[in-house]
């Protein structure tokens, strides 16, 4: 889902790209424009590349050639044996979701089942309540292809009706998207609109203790995670919600059956294998009271590593600069590591401090970052969103032009680096 429509337009296709081994040559790009925008999690390469030998998957030819991969009365047919399990797992190693009693329906990534569940949800009112599209509200900044998604449908169901606090309708039912951690600022959401006839979806993807501290096991109604941001496996495709309501279970079911006659099965068995290793590393050795060292760390202390050090030269950076201002976020307990720490968001949210177009002043510093007008409101214009989570030298090739005086250079018409094409194939 991570993805803007500028850059889905700017991706190359001509079968020489590379997205893990980068290697940036600093002299030959200092005219090109650096590109940010999109939150490709490349970071977390290194560490699977230490642990291939341990963390692999095989597939042998005659495997999975049936639609129907699991009799289980329990599961859902197209679930992988285990693969289920494997999610309630590894929620209960981290502490961050409640799943027991609960339904779990994968899909290819959390943007496949955010449309399943609007048109459940918008399915469960009943045609005498009302003759209007059930509106789809957020509150500003967020992420913006939740409206794009939502308007590309054009369904005759439900409607985006965009930021929760110019939302007016006193009466009828609305769906609200709730995010916490929030893309694009990491703060954390609650409801805003709080009337009779909500309903909630809580996309819970950043929810991880790498990017923000564990104060509880999340119990809502419905809860949306992905592998793209919690292992780094966006290539996978695969997704979950966690659901309380048998019923919708079984609407979302259905939708995944009719629309795609499941979720990709060796997907599952990749996720599956991922997950019960990250949770055998934590239950064969206990978490350590103290950060170990890179060649002893397991994902949550490498994640937790990288990104309070990138957030270390991320301060500095903005300091030193001083033309934007960063978001200062509170510290707070977390249960999985068992200290006090600060949040580390997978994507910094800058303001010009002269109430000027962010992304221009991004421009300047030959730094393409996603414009804080598509999270939702004209009001943003000042400010901008850099992801956090791409390649080590990306973000040591970021950090250095953000710390440097603004280019000279006319950048109109110059190429750019982006995260898909980043050894300029």
């Amino acid at each position: 889902m991570e993805q803007s429509k500028e850059t889905i337009n700017s991706i190359p296709i001509n079968g020489k790209v590379s997205n893990c081994d980068e290697n940036i040559d600093h002299n030959s790009t200092d005219d090109v424009l650096l590109d940010v925008d999109i939150g490709d999690p490349i970071m977390y390469y290194p560490y699977w590349k230490s642990v291939d030998e341990e963390c692999s998957v095989t597939i042998k030819a005659s495997a999975f050639l049936s639609y129907f991969v699991n009799l289980n009365k329990d599961e859902f047919f197209y679930h992988v044996p285990g693969f289920t399990d494997a999610i309630r797992r590894i929620h209960r190693v981290v502490g961050n979701a409640v799943t027991e009693g609960r339904y779990i329906i994968a899909g290819t990534g959390s943007s496949q089942l955010f449309n399943y569940l609007l048109l459940a949800l918008s399915n469960t009112v009943t045609s005498g309540t009302t003759n209007k599209r059930v509106p789809v509200v957020c509150a500003a900044p967020y992420y913006g292809l939740f409206a794009a998604s939502v308007e590309t449908e054009k369904s005759s169901m439900y409607e985006w009706r965009g930021d929760t606090r110019t939302f007016d309708d006193k009466e009828g039912p609305y769906i609200e998207v709730v995010t916490s951690p929030n893309n694009p600022d990491g703060l954390w959401r609650k409801p805003m609109v709080n009337r009779e006839g909500g309903m909630l979806i809580h996309d819970l993807a950043y929810y991880w203790p790498q990017y923000v501290p564990i104060t509880g096991p999340a119990d809502y109604d419905i809860m949306l995670f992905t592998m793209s941001k919690f292992t780094g496996h966006a290539g996978s495709r695969i997704g979950w919600v966690i659901v309380k309501d048998k019923e919708l279970a079984s609407a979302l079911m259905n939708q995944s059956f009719l629309r795609t006659i499941g979720c990709c099965q060796e997907g599952q068995l990749r996720a599956k294998t991922i997950l019960n290793f990250i949770a055998d590393s934590y239950e064969k050795t206990p978490i350590p009271k103290v950060m170990p060292t890179t060649t002893t760390e397991n994902l949550f202390e490498f994640g937790y590593r990288v990104m309070s050090d990138r957030w270390e030269m991320m301060k500095a950076a903005v300091k030193q600069n001083n033309l934007f201002n960063l978001l200062e976020y509170p510290d707070q307990h977390c249960n999985f590591f068992g200290k006090f720490h600060l949040p580390n968001p997978a994507f910094a949210w800058l303001e010009s401090k002269t109430g000027e177009d962010a992304s221009e002043l991004m421009r300047e510093h030959k730094i393409q970052a996603r414009k804080g007008a598509m999270f939702g409101s004209s009001l943003h214009t000042k400010c901008v969103r850099i992801t956090m989570v791409g390649s080590d030298d990306q973000f040591r090739l970021l950090i250095q032009r953000l710390s440097s005086p603004p280019s000279s250079v006319h950048l109109d018409e110059v190429p750019s680096i982006s995260k898909v094409d980043i050894n300029g194939n």
